[in-house]
This record gives C-alpha cells, structure tokens and sequence, in this order.
C-alpha cells in the first residue's frame, strides 16, 4: 500500500532532574515534496542531534518536507532556587570586616543578600545527560510518523481507486455509443460529400468515409485506458516509492482522453472525456 507523504507524531516525556521538573518534547511533521527535505529547529543545546538525526531520517523516509522540532517546558519546585551557603559565609564575613574597620557603615539585610550575585542559584538542567533520551524519543517520533502515513496512505488508495471506478464506468458507458456515433456521423458525413461531388458511387466519397472511420475510430484509446487503470489500482496496492510511476500514468491517461475528445463524433462522448480528464486531474492533485 502506498505511503502518504503527511503526517505529524509527538512524543512527550516527564524530567525530574535535581531541583527542576518539567516536560521534554520532540515534534515532527512532514508535508508533500518531491525530494526528502529535512529541518531542524532545536536550541543550542540540542543541535548535537541534527547530524544522528539526518542519517536516521534518511534511512526511514525517502520524501517528504519533514520538519523536527524539540525543545521543553520547565516547572520550578519548591527548592528550585537554592542558597550557595559558602558564598553566603564569605559575604557576611567580608560585611563584618567591612562593620569592624567603620562603625558608620551599615549592616547587610535579608534583601541585600539575596540579590547578591551568586548567593542564590538557579537549578539547571544537566542537557548532556538528556541527550540520549532526546534520541530515543527521535527513533519513537519517526516510527509513530511512519504509522500515520501509511494509514494516511490507506486512505489515499482508497481515494484513487474510487475515481479510477468512475473513470472505467463512463469508459463501460462510452463504448456502446462510439458505433452508433460513428454511423451517425458517416450518414452525414456521406449526405455532404454526395451534395459536393455529386454522385453516391465516386471511388473519393468510399475514400473519405474510410479515412473517416479511422479518424473517428478511439477504441484503442479506450483499451488503453482500461489498462492505464488497471495499472493505477495494481500500484496503489503495492508497497513501496509510488509518486513518479503514478505520475507518468496520469500524463497517460491525460492524453487518452484528450485523444479521445478530438476524436469524438458526438456530445456526449466530448462530455465522457472532460468528465475523464476531471478525475485524471483530481488523482494528480493527490498524487504530487
């Protein structure tokens, strides 16, 4: 079954390190392209993973614009913030110095201290330690988004098969009609060639009604469709790259179509191939 080029899949995981609790996160999503195009928007701390990352997308994905994403959300705790004591025991000996050699001088407070640089310190979050687990929920990213595009895939298939049905439908319809289209047209055909030249037994007339018929004869061109289609449905079924193969179908069913309208000899066969090129159209747009 063919595999959808969009999808989105996000794996999110609880930190409890030190004094700090939080999330982290790893995003992807991918959208049509003709090519494997990958970005990265991770912080400085987390562009080490872009490289691993390139080599295991490469192997997973073949196209796609495909955009990873991670980062994190932060808690602070009750003890995120913590007081460097040694820092704190030089201040107020360096403050008691300072009192001993000027009785004016005033004494520190609470305040002061804690605006201290250094005296208070803020829990960080150890992101080397992290850097593996970032890697694994990557891997699980990936295989979720693998996932999401084969069952998007599934429901593509089923799209194209659906118009490929309507399009072998009026192909059903069309054939009964061509041999009364072309008598049709051969009577007229005929009736003007005998009001120019005249005579009903001229060797030009039997002529030009031949080249006529096979002018106007589009039953190869209806063969070709059926087969085109019945490619159509055999590729969608079948695993694996898709895109360009559809493609080139598509081109071919385009032209029968259009061959078959500059063949036609009626309306409403000219209305069976605009109704043709339609779906070709609409499965292209999926298919890009």
């Amino acid at each position: 079954m063919i595999a959808s080029m969009t999808g989105f899949a996000n794996v999110t995981r609880p930190i409890a390190g030190g004094n700090v609790g939080g999330t982290i996160s790893f995003e992807i999503k991918s959208v049509n392209s003709r090519f494997l195009d990958l970005s990265f928007r991770f912080p400085d701390e987390l562009r080490t993973l872009e490289m691993p990352l390139r080599e295991l997308l490469g192997k997973e994905l073949i196209r796609g614009k495909v955009e990873c994403r991670a980062g994190w959300a932060l808690k602070a705790s009750d003890a995120a913030e913590t007081l460097d004591t040694d820092r704190l025991q030089r201040l107020l000996k360096l403050a008691q110095e300072v009192q001993d050699f000027s009785a004016d001088s005033g004494s520190l407070n609470t305040a002061d201290i804690l605006r201290w640089p250094g005296v208070v310190q803020s829990a960080e979050l150890d992101w080397t330690a992290l850097l593996p687990e970032f890697h694994i929920m990557a891997a699980e990213a990936i295989k979720e988004l693998k996932i999401v595009r084969d069952r998007e895939g599934a429901r593509l298939a089923e799209l194209i098969k659906t118009r490929t049905a309507a399009m072998r439908t009026l192909v059903a319809h069309a054939e009964p009609l061509i041999p009364t289209a072309q008598r049709a047209f051969a009577d007229k055909a005929r009736a003007k060639l005998i009001e120019v030249m005249g005579s009903a037994e001229d060797e030009r007339i039997r002529q030009e009604l031949t080249l006529y018929a096979v002018r106007t004869d589009v039953a190869e061109e209806l063969g070709r469709l059926k087969v085109h289609l019945d490619e159509v449905d055999r590729v969608v079924s079948t695993r694996g790259q898709a895109g360009k193969r559809l493609d080139f179908l598509m081109q071919e069913l385009n032209r029968e179509a259009n061959t078959l309208g500059s063949k036609s000899v009626s309306t409403e066969i000219s209305g069976i191939a605009m109704e043709l090129k339609l779906l070709v159209e609409q499965i292209r747009e999926q298919v890009q």
